[in-house]
């Protein structure tokens, strides 16, 4: 294989108990990863209708991660066919391939199609009861049946976290006069599951429109900004280069904040082969199932710090935002970016663990440590 060959170190879950308890893990670290966002919006760090949007993401891939948990409900058991088992980005991130999604999505095209054609959940049930009950046979083609209903009914419903989840906007407010010099304030956001690193990422950026429409509104510019802020949502990029991108393409639509948040890579004994410190950690920790995991959460920000004016055209001046840098050590050039805190979500035995061997490179990375209570602690 080659250096560019991005599947070589994918894994299918393909045992029945290790799909089941994969699941079961990622229910736990998505309901974490809310409380933690709540955590952060207590602290000052989200806006109220910021901590909404993260929160609101964060619900999404917890249901894509129920809908795949029921597609994959019967891994390693005989169906009758094989159906395939849930490919996992088992070096790098942790988390499901990307391939995953975009099946997922082709599938929801066809979920009412499949829907139609197939017997209702009670249906299913007196059939598998009547199998157990005049056959004494375990019903697993009828279980395998079930399961996928479950999955095209989780489809169906829609609110999942895609590929791609197109820009949205959302009124902040106005600066100025409506009608002389209107100064509307915005809050895009959108987010991906990034193709390279198989992560989702969350984007959020606050503008100031001086557009004669308001940008929503605007069938001309919207679908344009739409399309230009997919077309930058890579995990490569830094915020910098998509900052003034976008304030370079679009002459009224100023960016002034612009957030990115990565979520993940995970951390796992049990699914992962990462190497490094944590890997360590979470030997040395012997965890019960479901607290042996480690969830990495980095967010990129990038503030305007003040706005000139440069002339376009013979009589014209366009407004240009600059961009406040890290001032420290030179970090603003690397990371392209005003601040950028590293984080880590991990249950108590880990931490433990992670605090007796102390290993280099954690000082300045955030610890949230979360309890099957709800309850997080937060170390620096």
């Amino acid at each position: 294989m080659t250096d560019t060959d991005l599947t070589r170190d994918h894994t299918g879950l393909t045992e029945t108990f290790a799909a089941r308890r994969y699941f079961r893990k990622f229910e736990m670290i998505t309901t974490h990863l809310d409380r933690v966002a709540a955590a952060m919006g207590q602290e000052g760090r989200f806006s109220r209708t910021e901590l909404d949007v993260v929160r609101a993401y964060v619900g999404l891939l917890a249901n894509t991660f129920n809908a795949l948990a029921g597609k994959y409900l019967m891994t390693g058991r005989d169906t009758g066919q094989f159906f395939g088992s849930l490919a996992i980005d088992r070096r790098e991130s942790g988390f499901p391939v990307a391939a995953e999604l975009l099946t997922m999505a082709n599938d929801a095209q066809q979920a009412e199609r499949h829907l139609r054609n197939m017997p209702s959940v009670a249906e299913y049930k007196s059939q598998m009861v009547g199998q157990i009950v005049g056959q004494l046979q375990i019903p697993t083609r009828l279980q395998f049946a079930l399961s996928q209903r479950l999955y095209y009914e989780e489809l169906q419903k829609g609110a999942l976290f895609w590929a791609q989840n197109d820009p949205q906007a959302i009124w902040r407010g106005n600066n100025g006069d409506e009608r002389r010099n209107p100064r509307r304030r915005f809050l895009l956001h959108w987010a991906v599951y990034d193709s390279q690193v198989n992560l989702p990422v969350i984007y959020l950026m606050e503008v100031e429109d001086t557009g004669k429409r308001g940008l929503p509104k605007d069938e001309y510019r919207w679908p344009e900004v739409q399309r230009h802020l997919m077309a930058q949502a890579m995990a490569g990029l830094k915020l910098l280069t998509i900052a003034k991108g976008f304030d370079e393409d679009f002459d009224d639509l100023h960016p002034k904040f612009l957030r990115r948040i990565h979520v993940g890579p995970m951390h796992s004994s049990a699914f992962t082969a990462q190497t490094g410190p944590l890997h360590q950690v979470l030997e040395d920790a012997r965890a019960p199932a479901g607290e042996d995991w480690a969830l990495a959460w980095t967010v990129e920000e990038l503030e305007s710090e003040r706005v000139d004016e440069e002339r376009k055209g013979w009589f014209g001046k366009v407004e240009r935002e600059v961009f406040a840098l890290d001032p420290f050590s030179g970090r603003g050039a690397e990371t392209g970016a005003t601040r950028m805190e590293r984080a880590i979500i991990l249950p108590q035995r880990p931490f433990q663990a992670l605090a007796e061997l102390n290993p280099p490179g954690f000082h300045d990375v955030r610890k949230f440590v979360v309890s099957p209570g709800g309850r997080v602690l937060s170390y620096r």
